[in-house]
């Protein structure tokens, strides 16, 4: 992406104001700060003032919605009951059943792994266990925020069919818990695996969906000029459509979160004249943020909320509000 000049970003900002609220999202709760996709970081994010917690669900295997990222628990985040960190491969969250998951500490990283260096400033939390989605309403609902919103990740693989649930299971199970937890007007449901949203907006057609991509060497879920559609689009192909935003559109989508580096002015213009909201994932530079703020997109997901409310606190954006709460 290129990086505009900071005085033409700070202009953008403050001549360019959105028409409506900008869309602050704590990724995994407050990653940079807190043991991600953890009460401690959604308290974290909850206390300093967020719009939207964002989070990834898996399925255990007595049909549990627990609060993870990886569908398979990672060596650098989950120790035994004896202190020492798993070996890989972990258990695989759809095969074990909850009680057994709840074995696992997750409050910390392994400092030793290359994942840890990334999140120096992540406060450790030690005898935090993985989280039911249920536990993350509950406490939103003890914070006393009745305007945070909750964006709700299905992380199933269509390459690795046997480390989730079926698509129409988790999509029925995610959608059911957000009926029974009073949050259908407070939620969206996203995912790279597409086949969850048509699900979703088959069954719950008045929740929102959240259509991600992202377009890299290493990951690249929408695989434009292969010979085949890529099995991550619910069946469309993206040599069909002149723009991944059209892509979207004709997927059903309302809202377009690529990865924050495949995004550029002219595909946020094509979106929002398609009627999408362009919410860019996972921004943590400040630099960043402001560059893509003065190309107009909606929002942003980051792991460091705080650094994102100080650029738009900075810019005389307004900011939501914060419900401080402990786990």
């Amino acid at each position: 992406m290129t990086r505009l000049p900071v005085c033409a970003v700070l202009a953008a900002l403050l001549v360019s104001p959105a028409a409506h609220a900008f869309d602050l999202e704590g990724h995994r709760g407050a990653r940079g700060l807190a043991p991600e996709n953890t009460l401690p970081a959604f308290a974290t994010a909850l206390t300093l003032g967020v719009s939207t917690l964002e989070l990834d669900v898996n399925l255990s295997s007595d049909g549990h919605l627990v609060v993870s990222h990886d569908p398979v628990l990672q060596p650098h985040l989950a120790r035994k009951p004896d202190g020492t960190w798993i070996a890989a491969p972990g258990p695989v969250i759809w095969h074990t059943p909850l009680a057994d998951l709840l074995h696992y500490d997750v409050g910390r990283l392994d400092p030793a792994s290359r994942y840890a260096r990334n999140f120096p400033d992540q406060k450790p939390d030690d005898g935090t266990r993985l989280p039911t989605l249920d536990q993350v309403f509950a406490l939103v609902r003890k914070s006393g925020n009745t305007a945070v919103r909750f964006n709700i990740e299905t992380k199933i693989n269509p390459l690795k069919p046997d480390e989730s649930a079926p698509p129409t299971q988790i999509t029925a199970a995610l959608v059911k818990a957000i009926r029974d937890g009073g949050m259908m007007q407070r939620a969206t449901i996203q995912s790279f695996d597409w086949r969850t949203l048509t699900e979703a907006a088959r069954i719950a057609p008045a929740l929102p969906r959240v259509h991600l991509t992202i377009e890299g060497t290493s990951f690249d879920t929408i695989q434009r000029g292969r010979p085949d559609a890529s099995p991550w689009l619910g069946g469309l192909d993206a040599d069909d459509f002149p723009s991944t935003p059209a892509l979207v559109k004709a997927a059903g989508g309302q809202v377009w979160s690529p990865f924050w580096r495949n995004v550029t002015p002219d595909l946020v213009a094509a979106a929002h004249g398609l009627g999408l909201t362009v919410i860019p994932w996972t921004v943590d530079d400040p630099d960043d943020m402001a560059a893509l703020i003065a190309m107009q997109v909606d929002g942003l997901i980051t792991d460091y909320p705080d650094r994102l409310r100080s650029l738009m606190q900075a810019n005389h954006m307004a900011l939501p509000a914060p419900s401080p709460v402990t786990p």
